[in-house]
């Protein structure tokens, strides 16, 4: 039986997190070459520690 991960967070998420625009959290991920955790459909996953990562880059 599979489990599925709750704490994954989409590059929307994180933007609404830190207050920015899905642009600009787009922007840093791809700057960092920041790999998705998993993928659901057409949508990239992203673990809680990259909100950290993008929130230092856009400083």
């Amino acid at each position: 039986m599979k489990t599925e991960q709750t704490d994954l967070l989409t590059a929307g998420n994180i933007a609404k997190a830190l207050s920015i625009s899905d642009a600009k959290v787009k922007k840093a991920i791809t700057e960092l070459g920041i790999k998705p955790t998993a993928k659901k459909g057409i949508c990239n996953l992203y673990s809680k520690e990259v909100v950290a990562k993008v929130k230092a880059t856009i400083k």
